[in-house]
Protein backbone atom coordinates (compact mmCIF):
# COMPACT_ATOMS: atom_id res chain seq x y z
CA UNK A 1 0.00 0.00 0.00
CA UNK A 2 1.20 3.62 -0.89
CA UNK A 3 2.18 6.13 1.47
CA UNK A 4 -0.66 8.14 0.05
CA UNK A 5 -2.80 5.72 0.53
CA UNK A 6 -2.20 5.07 3.80
CA UNK A 7 -2.21 8.79 4.82
CA UNK A 8 -5.86 9.04 3.38
CA UNK A 9 -7.45 6.05 5.05
CA UNK A 10 -5.82 7.69 8.34
CA UNK A 11 -7.18 11.00 7.19
CA UNK A 12 -10.73 10.06 6.35
CA UNK A 13 -10.30 7.25 9.60
CA UNK A 14 -9.73 10.52 11.92
CA UNK A 15 -12.83 12.80 10.04
CA UNK A 16 -14.51 9.53 10.86
CA UNK A 17 -13.61 10.26 14.42
CA UNK A 18 -14.73 13.99 14.02
CA UNK A 19 -18.32 12.97 13.09
CA UNK A 20 -18.57 9.92 15.69
CA UNK A 21 -17.66 12.85 18.43
CA UNK A 22 -20.04 15.15 17.28
CA UNK A 23 -23.23 12.43 16.99
CA UNK A 24 -21.73 11.72 20.55
CA UNK A 25 -21.73 15.02 22.08
CA UNK A 26 -25.65 15.71 20.67
CA UNK A 27 -26.55 12.58 22.00
CA UNK A 28 -25.01 13.77 25.51
CA UNK A 29 -26.50 17.15 25.12
CA UNK A 30 -29.80 16.30 24.32
CA UNK A 31 -29.83 13.02 26.43
CA UNK A 32 -30.37 10.55 24.05
CA UNK A 33 -29.99 7.23 25.73
CA UNK A 34 -27.87 5.46 22.41
CA UNK A 35 -25.65 2.83 22.80
CA UNK A 36 -21.95 3.34 20.67
CA UNK A 37 -22.68 7.46 21.88
CA UNK A 38 -23.45 6.93 25.30
CA UNK A 39 -21.54 3.87 26.20
CA UNK A 40 -23.01 4.00 29.45
CA UNK A 41 -26.79 4.03 28.13
CA UNK A 42 -28.60 2.40 30.84
CA UNK A 43 -27.27 3.29 34.23
CA UNK A 44 -28.50 6.21 35.96
CA UNK A 45 -27.36 10.08 35.70
CA UNK A 46 -27.90 13.50 36.11
CA UNK A 47 -28.54 15.76 32.97
CA UNK A 48 -25.65 18.19 34.20
CA UNK A 49 -23.70 15.38 34.05
CA UNK A 50 -24.38 14.70 29.94
CA UNK A 51 -24.00 18.67 29.05
CA UNK A 52 -20.58 18.44 30.72
CA UNK A 53 -19.32 15.18 28.89
CA UNK A 54 -21.35 16.99 25.68
CA UNK A 55 -19.14 20.19 26.10
CA UNK A 56 -15.74 17.99 27.08
CA UNK A 57 -16.59 15.62 23.82
CA UNK A 58 -15.48 19.21 21.90
CA UNK A 59 -12.35 18.80 23.06
CA UNK A 60 -11.98 15.04 21.10
CA UNK A 61 -13.57 16.85 18.15
CA UNK A 62 -11.39 19.72 17.65
CA UNK A 63 -8.48 17.18 18.24
CA UNK A 64 -9.49 14.70 15.65
CA UNK A 65 -9.97 17.39 13.46
CA UNK A 66 -6.79 19.02 13.71
CA UNK A 67 -5.05 15.47 13.40
CA UNK A 68 -6.71 14.48 10.44
CA UNK A 69 -5.21 17.88 8.71
CA UNK A 70 -1.70 17.34 9.79
CA UNK A 71 0.41 14.48 10.82
CA UNK A 72 1.98 15.59 13.71
CA UNK A 73 -1.34 16.45 15.47
CA UNK A 74 -2.30 12.83 15.37
CA UNK A 75 -0.14 11.66 18.34
CA UNK A 76 -2.22 13.31 20.99
CA UNK A 77 -5.41 12.02 19.18
CA UNK A 78 -4.19 8.38 19.88
CA UNK A 79 -3.57 9.51 23.36
CA UNK A 80 -6.19 10.54 23.93
CA UNK A 81 -8.04 7.54 22.79
CA UNK A 82 -6.16 5.09 24.03
CA UNK A 83 -6.31 6.86 27.75
CA UNK A 84 -10.52 6.63 26.77
CA UNK A 85 -9.95 3.00 26.60
CA UNK A 86 -7.99 2.44 29.55
CA UNK A 87 -10.59 4.54 31.39
CA UNK A 88 -13.45 2.69 30.42
CA UNK A 89 -11.93 -0.64 31.06
CA UNK A 90 -11.50 0.55 34.39
CA UNK A 91 -14.97 1.41 34.80
CA UNK A 92 -16.25 -1.42 33.51
CA UNK A 93 -14.48 -3.72 35.74
CA UNK A 94 -15.13 -0.64 38.91
CA UNK A 95 -17.13 -1.61 42.11
CA UNK A 96 -19.27 1.66 41.56
CA UNK A 97 -20.47 0.64 38.39
CA UNK A 98 -21.24 -3.09 39.90
CA UNK A 99 -23.32 -1.28 42.42
CA UNK A 100 -25.75 0.33 40.57
CA UNK A 101 -25.85 -2.19 38.15
CA UNK A 102 -26.54 -5.14 40.62
CA UNK A 103 -27.28 -8.35 38.53
CA UNK A 104 -26.74 -7.08 35.48
CA UNK A 105 -24.14 -8.09 32.66
CA UNK A 106 -21.22 -5.64 31.68
CA UNK A 107 -21.15 -6.93 28.92
CA UNK A 108 -23.01 -4.17 26.43
CA UNK A 109 -20.36 -1.99 27.99
CA UNK A 110 -17.40 -4.30 27.15
CA UNK A 111 -18.26 -4.63 23.54
CA UNK A 112 -18.86 -0.77 23.13
CA UNK A 113 -14.92 -0.87 24.98
CA UNK A 114 -13.38 -3.05 22.59
CA UNK A 115 -15.31 -1.13 19.52
CA UNK A 116 -13.40 1.76 20.85
CA UNK A 117 -10.23 0.04 21.34
CA UNK A 118 -10.10 -1.62 17.60
CA UNK A 119 -11.12 2.17 15.89
CA UNK A 120 -7.91 3.28 18.53
CA UNK A 121 -5.75 0.41 17.22
CA UNK A 122 -7.19 1.44 13.11
CA UNK A 123 -5.79 4.64 13.66
CA UNK A 124 -2.62 3.17 15.35
CA UNK A 125 -1.81 1.58 12.50
CA UNK A 126 -2.78 3.54 10.00
CA UNK A 127 -0.66 6.40 11.49
CA UNK A 128 2.56 4.20 12.08
CA UNK A 129 2.60 3.26 8.17
CA UNK A 130 1.55 6.73 7.32
CA UNK A 131 4.96 7.51 9.03
CA UNK A 132 6.83 5.04 8.08
CA UNK A 133 6.57 5.33 4.29
CA UNK A 134 6.76 9.06 5.07
CA UNK A 135 10.11 8.95 6.64
CA UNK A 136 11.11 6.03 3.50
Amino acid sequence: MSATSNAKILKYSLGAGVIYFCCMATAHFFGFKVPLLFVYYDVPFYAYQDKIIAFAVVAYICLFFAAARSLPAVPPALVAIWVTVLGLSAVNVSQALHSVLGDKSTLPYWAQTVLIAAYALWLTVFFWRSRAQKSS
